[in-house]
């Protein structure tokens, strides 16, 4: 009885056994480097994998067109382990094709996209350049130098490592309404004594909390990690979702019908208070200054080296608030998108608001940057566009470099990260050596 009893439990485990995984799209271009010349054919290449073997017999439905736009091509097939190969068309003038594919299996939907590159360095933004733009800057950092900083400095030991010091700062910054608001941040320092040059680390979209850059500080760098939003940066996490599904959803178009009104103004300026911040440290060295940020803090890297001149480099990933105007012109336009709809609620294209973004737009801050500067994206990020952010990078004229981590999105894969932080780094110690 024994033997039988085992002998079911073994047979019906083996036939109760089952398989799951996930699926992969994979979708990639017939050229290496994923470049074309304008008007040169593009095929793409799409293979759906599951535990690294090809899917056959499921339907592959694709999109083809312009990046952010309407496709021109829509159409479905039946994948082999082959995969399969479609013609993807051209482009006339510079800019990016999209491939966007996906498959259901099992009940979930998978995507993959690629994205073919026509002469990027010749992009050019479709946002102008107010002639009043100097002007506008310049009054309201002036009228920031007016606000006492009234800076506040309280210690926090549990963030800090064996080798530096960090600490929450509340500064006095200028507000909506030209009255005082705050800045927050995370301020790390090494602990030895000494000179050190400084970095300013700038956030990307959202609200949440921040605990420094210990790591940094402790490799002989002063850092301030600041959040945006005018409130403390050390609270619970509940309160920066309450916030962020509340009070400060959407905030990117806050004001927008108004360039003295819109939410970016008190943020722009801000990030100056932090450098005023910094270049007041004891431990500064007096000379070496740069900012680093991702997405909107990619943005606020080139705003604030634009702003600036105290700025001496900065390193910025795939940056937001680049050439948001493109939507306008039936092309790509960076995040936060808000031309991309032409009518209904979610649309913002009035006279008021686009006129608002010339005087915020990063192209524009872009065209001012003249110190050395690493930039990074990949070619297939939908969040910043890189139609969007080489409209920006091409009309630096500032010394400059451009990493390219082609398949990435918007993200970052761990290679690309320790190239800029290497540069970065090499540049603080160089500078502050002065090498």
């Amino acid at each position: 009885m024994l033997r039988y009893i085992l002998a079911c439990l073994l047979a019906f485990s083996a036939s109760a056994q089952t398989r799951t995984g996930t699926v992969q799209v994979r979708v990639s271009t017939d050229h290496s480097d994923w470049r074309y010349q304008p008007g040169q054919p593009v095929r793409f290449h799409i293979v759906a994998v599951q535990d690294g073997h090809p899917l056959e017999g499921i339907k592959v439905s694709y999109k083809i067109g312009p990046e952010m736009v309407t496709p021109k091509i829509d159409q479905s097939a039946t994948l082999t382990t082959a995969g399969l190969t479609v013609e993807g068309g051209t482009m006339k003038d510079p800019g990016f094709l999209r491939c966007i594919a996906t498959v259901e299996h099992n009940g979930r939907t998978y995507r993959g996209l690629a994205t073919a590159a026509f002469q990027p360095e010749a992009i050019q933004p479709t946002q102008k350049d107010p002639a009043d733009f100097d002007q506008f800057w310049n009054a309201g950092k002036a009228a920031l130098a007016k606000i006492p900083m009234d800076a506040k400095v309280t210690p926090l030991p549990e963030y800090g490592n064996a080798l530096a010091n960090c600490f929450h700062v509340n500064l006095q910054n200028i507000g909506m309404s030209g009255a005082p608001s705050r800045f927050y941040g995370v301020m790390c320092e090494p602990k030895a004594p000494g000179k050190y040059p400084a970095v300013l680390s700038v956030p990307g979209a959202g609200v949440r909390p921040y605990r420094g850059l210990a790591e940094l500080a402790a490799k002989g760098v002063i850092t301030l990690q600041v959040g945006i939003h005018g409130i403390p940066v050390t609270m619970d996490q509940s309160v920066y979702d309450s916030l962020g599904t509340g009070a400060l959803m959407n905030y990117n178009t806050f004001g927008l019908d108004s360039r003295d009104r819109y939410y970016y103004r008190r943020v722009y300026l801000g990030c100056v208070r932090a450098n005023d911040f910094l270049v007041g440290h004891h431990m500064w060295d007096g000379v070496t200054l740069a900012v680093t940020g991702g997405s909107q803090g990619g943005a606020l890297s080139i705003v604030t080296a634009g702003l600036d001149p105290r700025v001496k480099a900065l390193a910025a990933y795939y940056p937001a608030l680049a050439d948001v105007t493109g939507y306008l012109e039936n092309r790509a336009g960076g995040w936060p998108h808000m031309f991309r709809a032409a009518d209904g609620p979610l649309s913002h294209r009035s006279q008021d608001k686009i006129e608002t973004s010339r005087y915020y737009d990063v192209v524009n801050f872009a065209r001012r940057v003249k110190v050395t500067g690493m930039y990074s994206w990949g070619f297939n990020d939908e969040t910043c566009p890189p139609t969007s952010t080489y409209s920006a990078y091409n009309v630096i004229p500032g010394p400059k470099k451009l990493l390219l981590a082609l398949e990435t999105g918007h993200n970052n894969v761990p290679e690309q990260v320790a190239e800029v932080d290497a540069w970065l780094l090499a540049f603080l110690k160089g500078a502050a050596s002065g090498k």
